[in-house]
């Protein structure tokens, strides 16, 4: 009985080896010597009668007597055998019946050749991220100490904001070097301007007929205006007043079909109805034949001094700055005072009273847009925003931008987006204008069939309109009054109503010059302090 388990215990081993196998020796019922080779090869003499990992099927083990041999050295004699068999089945085999055949065994896939790397690396993120995040965890813990135990200094701060903000202007103030930009791999300036030996002899072309359809523009008037000049708000919407008169909705529309002559609203509908100028700059207005202007009311910006300038543009054109009370009061806090002349430098300041509109942005509509109202005998003109210095010839600027391109009308594009739903939606995020005035102007634009394109006869329809050179002709004033009638009834955002013009009159004539264009005209100061509204008698008493 021992010897039979000892049997079944022996091929049971050997089932589980992989990589060896053992040699038993039986001598007289008793073990003699057990030996466990590990050769790649078996060992010389040794015949494998039976395949291991086949289980269903009789297993035999066979050993001849050339196969015994003496392993210990201390053995002296083994005993003779014939032979030693052992049969095993794992189970009966019944006369008759069919044996089922082995399922192979099925191999699991390997797994390390598709996502070894990624493995590895999980890994060492397991076992390593202490050490790679203990870095930031210090830095971090060192800067929360440092702003804990710093000691606060507001005024210092806020002293040290405004320097640094008078740096950067005083950084762009002056700057005469050339913008350029790569053009088919070759840098080129943004503005090609003539050479000051070419200005010098330069001078206004002759007077053309106008191309468009409309040859003659006239404006409404009316008298006497009503005794005060309080904003009106009709059903129709709008901030219109005696200044501007009250145009409805059924004229606004016919406004926009060209004729041979038209006759619109376009501010100064009666004589007191506000912006109301001296007699001595309105006879010095009335003879200026090219004209740069800016305007600052309520205080909001300074006054920078034009560059750039040949002797020939500053005999041939006017530079006037239109101010308000507010604004000569801050500017002669800063020493900036008005000589016996009138002047300040270059610039011809024209002190303006009984401003129109409670809305500083609509007073500085009034010399941006309606400069052809403002200087009757000027044949061009050139809009420059109170944050900005103009830094090039203004002969230069009306050939390079209107001339040479046969353009009537150049304008700054915008430089961040081209869709004015688009502009809508910054200009209510940015919290320039509520979001009721802008939904009821993008209603009416969308109800009036104005398209979304982005783009209008090849270009940008979207304007940034801080830089505005024009011809004065009835095409270009008519886009001007009409432009000026939109910013009044709906919202101050000159950006979004020019592209609704702009498509409904279709004017070709348009030059939409690119950012690096604008950079190269003037030099951006930015806005210094914050706008003072303008504040009514009549609205002050309760």
């Amino acid at each position: 009985m021992f010897e039979f388990c000892f049997k079944m215990l022996f091929l049971y081993i050997w089932n589980l080896s992989d990589v060896g196998f053992c040699l038993v020796y039986i001598s007289y019922g008793q073990i003699t010597h057990i030996a466990k080779y590990r050769t790649e090869q078996p060992p010389p003499k040794l015949k494998f009668l039976f395949n291991p990992r086949n289980k269903n099927k009789s297993r035999n083990i066979h050993y001849s007597p050339a196969q015994i041999k003496n392993q210990n050295s201390s053995s002296k004699s083994l005993s003779t055998m014939n032979s030693i068999s052992i049969s095993i089945s794992d189970e009966d085999d019944f006369p008759g019946r069919v044996r089922r055949p082995a399922r192979p065994r099925r191999r699991k896939p390997s797994r390390t050749g598709r996502s070894g790397p990624l493995r590895r690396f999980k890994r060492a993120m397991k076992r390593w991220w202490p050490v790679l995040f203990l870095p930031a965890f210090v830095y971090l813990s060192f800067q929360a100490s440092k702003r804990l135990n710093a000691s606060p200094e507001p005024e210092r701060d806020l002293i040290g904001r405004e320097k640094e903000h008078e740096e950067e202007s005083v950084g762009n103030l002056n700057r005469l070097d050339v913008v350029t930009r790569v053009v088919h791999g070759v840098r080129e300036p943004c503005l090609k301007i003539l050479s000051p030996e070419k200005l010098k002899n330069i001078d206004f072309p002759p007077i053309s007929p106008p191309n468009s359809s409309l040859k003659q523009i006239s404006y409404k008037s009316h008298e006497p205006c009503l005794q005060n000049n309080s904003t009106l708000n009709s059903q129709e919407g709008g901030r219109f007043n005696s200044f501007t008169g009250y145009p409805t909705l059924h004229q606004r529309e016919e406004s926009f079909k060209v004729k041979e002559s038209a006759e619109v609203y376009c501010g100064f509908y009666c004589e007191k109805g506000g912006f109301e100028i001296s007699e001595k700059d309105k006879n010095y207005m009335k003879n200026c034949k090219a004209v740069v202007s800016t305007c600052a009311f309520g205080g909001g910006d300074d006054l920078y001094q034009p560059i750039g300038m040949t002797n020939t543009s500053l005999q041939k054109v006017c530079y006037v700055a239109f101010w308000d009370e507010i604004t000569r009061s801050a500017q002669e806090a800063q020493g900036k005072v008005i000589d016996e002349n009138t002047m300040i430098g270059k610039w011809r300041i024209i002190i303006v009273s009984n401003l129109p509109f409670s809305d500083q942005r609509l007073n500085g509509k009034i010399p941006k847009m309606l400069s052809h109202r403002l200087f009757p005998s000027s044949r061009y003109s050139i809009w420059v925003d109170s944050k900005s210095q103009i830094r090039r010839d203004p002969l230069g600027v009306f050939e390079s931008v209107l001339w040479r391109t046969g353009s009537v009308l150049g304008i700054s594009e915008h430089g961040a987006r081209s869709s004015l739903f688009e502009e809508a939606k910054a200009v209510v995020k940015k919290n320039k204008a509520g979001p009721q005035e802008v939904e009821a102007q993008l209603r009416q634009y969308r109800k009036d069939g104005m398209s979304e394109d982005r783009r209008f006869n090849g270009k940008k329809a979207l304007s940034e309109a801080s830089i505005i050179v024009r011809e004065h002709n009835p095409s270009t004033n008519l886009l001007m009054c009409l432009w000026f009638n939109e910013v009044v009834r709906f919202t101050s955002r000159d950006q979004l109503s020019f592209p609704y013009v702009l498509r409904r009159l279709n004017l070709t004539q348009i030059n939409m010059f690119p950012v690096c264009t604008r950079k190269d005209l003037v030099n951006s100061m930015g806005h210094k302090r914050k706008v003072k509204p303008l504040v009514r008698l009549d609205q002050s008493v309760e």
